[in-house]
């Protein structure tokens, strides 16, 4: 009647003579019985995006494949509200969810079930980009990690520049969701088969060595995630049926401070040899996962650095990804087995033939400057271009209680214009400090006496990086944050290092800690030890040892590791570790 009333007009009266003659009517009857003459536009769903193809292949895939596929992720956003609201009323409880939306499909609101360790809570992972966040936020993640308390109620910097939020309530999560929105920021496509977090310099806009400013671009990228360009809505559906989750880093300087060789995507700045129009070389495929650590490949392939030739790669990588990606076993359901798959340089060619890519300018890779570039610091005091001052903190293991968060805030709106940056080192700077105001932060109680943020914490202390570890994370093996920070303090007691020895900690093989990149890493796994009161060796939880790992411009992953099996307490750890930085990296006893 609809399709009849726009065509023809309204020819229904209560007058029961028609408007129109007879024969109109019959031929508009025809047109309402043939099938084929009405289109029904297809819903917009992160499945509408996939070829038949990756249909089938998903359908016989994993189990979180058919998940997708039996209810498209999109919908998570409206059950979140619903389900929170039934909580409330007293309809239900948690446990009455569906468990594959509870578990996986609220992942994509960002909350993400902590069904192993503290069921009932969930952890938010946000979206913090650039690592640039305002004091007003930052004192909202406070106030939205307090009521549940100090030993569950945490805020976490994490090894994307980001912020994971703990303790929360399914409840609780649209009062969350709206605060954030409501302060610019949000946490949707976080969790689950999403592009995670953009990560660019934090040192963007304030950097004497800077050669792009990363922070148009990562905007640009996390607008192509979160937003749908036709309706304006929260979430891209283009992006909602990835096989597998996706990194993507802009690098601004020769630090490679997001740490490009571990993304999908890595834009790395470089000047065109020729005529000096600054640009990226463009690198592809870096992952860490439990069964096998990757370090991105160069196509040879060097853009302008353009938001449009940015976006571009991005789309036209991402669309090869999101179709051609494995959807049978999620261990190489990332973009490196993709580019193996085909061998680089096919890969090249598939990648240039995409239609996202026409008319954009394409070159082969740009050679960086010969001249050797020593890697900056980002804790501690360092003067900027304009004379005024950035101020690194050092949060350790990045864990900040609620008193801690707000701390921070404090001293943003105070001596920062309200601005705080995050570090992938999971630290955090107060940029734009004036100089004649230095002396008066550095005396603030939060950054001395009992407080552990510290701006001068030392060469051990405060390069010492962790991933969330067992007291929250049923995959980790050992406890990380509180041993991380412990053994820190001890081996700063043991011993003196000529320059920053960063330590990293992860409790399984998945290295979100990322030991591979770090000058000693350590991954908790099973060790055994004598016990003398049975004369037998007894497991206990211990770590593997990984040495030298490099992290800019001239990255490398230590693979395989120094050590395995060596136990978890200190006086079985610290000695092992002692010795190490006195053979590698030139320790001696204090």
């Amino acid at each position: 009647w609809l399709v009849w009333r726009r065509r023809f007009g309204t020819i229904w009266r209560r007058n029961p003579e028609p408007r129109v003659p007879a024969e109109t009517v019959n031929q508009v009857k025809d047109l309402m019985a043939a099938p084929r003459s009405i289109t029904v536009p297809k819903k917009r769903t992160g499945t509408s995006y996939l070829p038949e193809e990756t249909l089938e292949r998903a359908e016989a895939g994993t189990k979180f494949e058919k998940i997708k596929l039996a209810k498209d992720t999109t919908a998570a956003f409206t059950d979140l509200y619903e389900y929170a609201a039934k909580i409330r009323a007293g309809e239900m409880t948690w446990q009455d969810v569906e468990d594959a939306d509870i578990n996986t499909r609220l992942k994509w609101t960002g909350m993400l079930h902590r069904a192993k360790k503290n069921p009932g809570t969930f952890m938010i992972r946000l979206r913090v980009i650039n690592g640039i966040v305002s004091s007003e936020q930052m004192r909202f993640y406070a106030k939205t990690v307090e009521p549940y308390g100090p030993e569950v109620g945490v805020v976490d910097i994490t090894t994307r520049q980001n912020i994971q939020l703990r303790g929360l309530t399914l409840e609780d999560g649209p009062a969350m969701l709206d605060g954030l929105h409501a302060l610019n920021q949000t946490c949707i496509m976080t969790g689950f088969d999403n592009i995670r977090n953009m990560v660019g310099n934090p040192l963007a806009g304030i950097d004497e060595n800077e050669m792009v400013d990363t922070r148009p671009f990562t905007n640009m990228l996390n607008d192509l995630v979160t937003l749908d360009e036709e309706t304006g809505e929260r979430g891209n559906p283009v992006y909602c049926n990835l096989p597998r989750k996706f990194n993507i880093c802009v690098s601004g300087n020769r630090d490679d401070y997001a740490h490009t060789h571990i993304n999908d995507i890595g834009f790395q700045p470089c000047a065109h040899a020729t005529t000096g129009e600054m640009g990226f070389n463009v690198v592809f495929g870096g992952y860490m996962s439990i069964k096998r650590v990757a370090e991105s490949v160069s196509l040879d392939l060097w853009i302008p650095a353009t938001l449009e030739a940015a976006r571009a790669v991005a789309v036209a990588t991402l669309r090869i990804f999101r179709d051609e990606g494995d959807r049978k076993d999620r261990q190489k359901a990332r973009l490196m087995w993709v580019i193996e798959k085909y061998g680089v340089v096919a890969f090249r060619k598939k990648l240039l033939e995409e239609p996202a890519l026409a008319g954009v300018r394409v070159e082969a890779e740009q050679r960086q400057d010969s001249a050797t570039y020593t890697r900056r610091e980002l804790v501690g005091v360092h003067t900027q271009p304009d004379g005024r001052m950035r101020v690194g903190i050092n949060v350790p293991t990045g864990r900040l209680s609620v008193a801690e968060a707000r701390s921070i805030a404090d001293l943003a709106d105070k001596y920062s214009a309200g601005e705080i940056r995050l570090t992938v080192e999971q630290n955090a700077m107060l940029p734009n400090v004036e100089a004649a105001e230095l002396a008066a932060l550095l005396a603030e109680p939060a950054l001395n006496g009992a407080s552990r943020l510290r701006v001068e914490p030392g060469n051990i202390v405060g390069y010492t990086v962790s991933c969330t570890g067992s007291q929250f994370c049923g995959l980790a093996m050992v406890e990380t944050k509180q041993n991380a920070e412990r053994i820190a303090e001890r081996l700063d007691e043991l011993i003196s290092v000529p320059k920053p020895l960063r330590i990293h900690w992860t409790g399984c093989p998945n290295s979100c800690g990322q030991v591979q990149c770090a000058d000693i890493g350590l991954m908790g796994g099973p060790a055994k030890k004598f016990n003398p009161e049975t004369g037998k060796n007894m497991a206990v939880p211990g770590v593997s040892i990984f040495v030298g790992g490099r992290i800019g411009e001239d990255a490398y992953l230590s693979l395989d590791p120094y050590k395995k099996g060596v136990p978890l307490e200190d006086e079985d750890l610290l000695p092992e570790l002692v010795a190490i930085a006195k053979e590698h990296f030139g320790a001696t006893d204090k």
